[in-house]
């Protein structure tokens, strides 16, 4: 039987453009086809591409929090390992490869990268939705400094968040720059926060980006 994951990993695979990759002297080679099969065995229609693990935690957690089954609707979350991967992975999800609609979330910063990178694959860019900073100053600001500190507090990161604290460069930041730069400190913090953020946030407060993007699911 199909499972998601079985597609997110033949994706990773064609993507990185291996010896089976789309750009193979047989077309999208094994890869390729594989994900075709698939997506159809899926029942795919929709990508939402995500630049790394964290936003699709906070994705993924804030549809289970409105009872939503992503994949049972046909909507693949899909991070890309980066936001330079963007023209790459619409090529191969959107109209010019997969044929699924594409959605996601861009960073302020990265918003024209984004569109001249979809413009290059052929695939329009009106579905994405942008942030501010990035996912997590969006959701530290949405839940306020002090309840984000809760957060920590109750997963046990509290000596380590001090210890940070302390640390010259953190001196004469406001606490919504030391905690989005605290998550990034320690390898898999990001994809857990971006969890326990979207568990803790009242659902009237939740970022315009993440959840303009679940509406559009």
């Amino acid at each position: 039987m199909a499972d998601m994951k079985a597609f997110r990993d033949e994706i990773g695979r064609w993507a990185a453009g291996g010896p089976n990759g789309p750009g193979g002297p047989n077309g999208p080679g094994d890869s390729g086809g594989t994900a075709r099969g698939l997506a159809a065995a899926l029942g795919l229609r929709t990508a939402v591409l995500l630049e790394g693990p964290s936003d699709v935690a906070a994705v993924e957690a804030l549809a289970a929090r409105h009872g939503r089954d992503l994949a049972a609707e046909g909507v693949c979350v899909v991070s890309m390992g980066g936001a330079m991967n963007v023209a790459r992975y619409a090529g191969l999800l959107g109209p010019p490869g997969l044929g699924l609609r594409l959605t996601g979330l861009c960073d302020e910063g990265e918003r024209g990268f984004y569109a001249r990178g979809l413009e290059r694959a052929g695939a329009p860019s009106g579905g994405f939705f942008v942030c501010a900073a990035d996912l997590e100053d969006e959701l530290v600001r949405a839940l306020g400094p002090e309840r984000a500190e809760e957060v920590v507090r109750a997963e046990g990161d509290l000596r380590a968040w001090q210890t940070f604290l302390n640390q010259p460069a953190q001196h004469g930041r406001s606490r919504q720059r030391q905690l989005r730069r605290f998550l990034g400190t320690k390898k898999g913090r990001k994809i857990r926060y971006g969890r326990l953020l979207v568990e803790a946030l009242d659902t009237e407060r939740v970022p315009s980006p993440l959840a303009d993007l679940l509406r559009s699911l």
